[in-house]
């Protein structure tokens, strides 16, 4: 998991719902890097990925997602990346055109997990 860019912590945990910090593509320095919208939307989810991971759960906890481009016209790209990304499970999605600066997507997501599983840390 790649440490935040600011002052904020990757997921907070709330009882049973986890909620994951935006996830843009970073590389694991830091470092930005820009490329076509689905391969920034595959790096971006493989980042949020890892907090998933981080926080106990798998794809199958993630129950929403918030997606924002910062071009509307990039949609049908990030869509097929996205689906690469979860395959059959499905979140529940909001996809926001957004004035991103330096890349072309980020996402946040909030999970379902048992108590018993994670730790907000």
């Amino acid at each position: 998991m790649i440490p935040p860019a600011g002052h904020y912590r990757p997921f907070v945990r709330a009882g049973d719902t986890v909620y994951v910090s935006g996830q843009v593509p970073r590389l694991p320095d830091g470092s930005y890097q820009p490329a076509d919208v689905a391969a920034e939307t595959a790096l971006a989810l493989r980042n949020l990925s890892a907090v998933v991971e981080a926080a106990g759960g798998d794809p199958t906890c993630v129950v929403k997602v918030t997606a924002y481009l910062a071009d509307a016209a990039d949609f049908p790209e990030f869509d097929r990346a996205y689906a690469a990304h979860f395959g059959e499970w499905r979140p529940a999605r909001t996809t926001v055109v957004a004035g991103l600066r330096s890349v072309k997507v980020e996402v946040d997501a909030v999970l379902h997990l048992p108590s018993s599983h994670g730790d907000s840390r």
